[in-house]
């Protein structure tokens, strides 16, 4: 067993068991406290809507509880890690193990393969529910939590600027030549000042111009308005100026952020915002096979020396720094500061030699 990577097939199963039970106990009551405490503070603007109801409130937890979930597994992984060694530690089983010839490691392997796997379904269940419930919200939301939205997936309010005049359409659909822009308002700020609002229900693409139809001219100096029928607008602005304008990574999958990722260096269009943002949907739930790494000071050391909660301190300390210094490289990406893959991988290689740091010498 000492020569194995893994202890025997009974410890490997109970220890895995352990850790995985008493993780998903912590992710299901800090899910449950923080959604009740979110649902009590989103209940007035949910309901504020003519005809909103339990309906609808219960649609809004089915939207929400995916992001609390995705957000609070790692530290769910953490604390799971915290309360299992803990007690193998306070029973003297790690000792057990030890003193049968395993290595800190070894006594670990358990964990490391159970979030190992819970990387996996994070990873999942992130890029198939989590994409989509966050997408559906924040169009919810943007209609004041009116109807939902029928095509969940269109960009919405989107701004593009031509020259000094601004283009903002509420919703956008279609690709390429196929483009459609509905409820087009168009600032002209023709004398580096507001002279006129330009509005109309549609917009098309017309060559290397966009066709509006049914167009309305509020001039703003004589506070006049005015039909101008069908004009043609936005001479040189591209369908996918409207189509790849606003690109949330929190709402795309990993495969459909990949794409637009394509499509924007294709259009010149800068990208190393959302880049961080694509190798952080695998960084992120790969954070879980870090936490046991981080938490593992709480697992050996003599629990009768009265430092063991000094020690569960210490690995949870690790664990928030590690988040801290996670949200750290995204920002500075965001910003441009960090290059995209330094943003999202940084954090956890530095954490990862950390941790590996701190278990050898505890093991020594």
């Amino acid at each position: 067993m000492a020569n194995s990577m893994f202890p025997s097939r009974t410890i490997t199963t109970y220890v895995a068991k352990a850790f995985i039970v008493r993780t998903l106990a912590v992710l299901f009551a800090l899910v449950l406290v923080l959604q009740t405490l979110d649902l009590l503070g989103e209940s007035g603007k949910v309901l504020a809507y003519p005809g909103n109801g339990s309906g609808e409130l219960w649609t809004y937890v089915s939207l929400r509880a995916p992001q609390i979930i995705a957000r609070f597994l790692p530290f769910s992984v953490l604390l799971g890690t915290l309360i299992t060694l803990m007690t193998l530690n306070q029973n003297s089983e790690v000792i057990a193990m030890k003193a049968a010839g395993l290595s800190a490691h070894q006594v670990l392997a358990p964990l490391f393969v159970a979030a190992l796997g819970i990387s996996v379904v994070s990873f999942a269940f992130n890029d198939r529910i989590v994409s989509r419930a966050t997408r559906t919200l924040d169009r919810w939301e943007k209609a004041d939590f009116g109807p939902l939205p029928k095509d969940a997936a269109a960009p919405t309010n989107v701004w593009v600027r031509d020259g000094n005049n601004l283009i903002n359409a509420r919703s956008v659909s279609g690709k390429g030549t196929d483009t459609r822009l509905e409820d087009v308002t168009i600032y002209n700020r023709g004398s580096g000042a507001l002279d006129a609002i330009i509005r109309a229900p549609e917009a098309r693409t017309s060559g290397h111009e966009w066709q509006l139809d049914k167009a309305r001219r509020f001039d703003v100096a004589k506070g006049t308005e005015s039909d101008l029928g069908t004009i043609r607008v936005g001479a040189g602005v591209r369908p996918e100026q409207f189509t790849l304008a606003a690109i949330d990574p929190d709402e795309k999958s990993f495969r459909s952020l990949w794409n637009d990722i394509r499509n924007l260096k294709a259009a010149g269009r800068p990208t190393a915002e959302i880049e961080g943002g694509l190798w952080h949907k695998l960084s992120g739930p790969l954070s879980a096979l870090l936490m046991p790494l981080l938490g593992a000071v709480a697992g050996f050391g003599i629990a009768r020396s009265g430092r063991l909660f000094i020690r569960a301190v210490v690995g949870m300390a690790l664990g928030f720094a590690y988040f801290v210094g996670d949200n750290f490289g995204l920002a500075m990406g965001s910003l441009g500061a960090y290059p995209p893959m330094l943003a999202a991988w940084g954090p956890f290689f530095l954490f990862l030699l950390i941790g590996e740091y701190v278990l050898i010498k505890t093991e020594e």
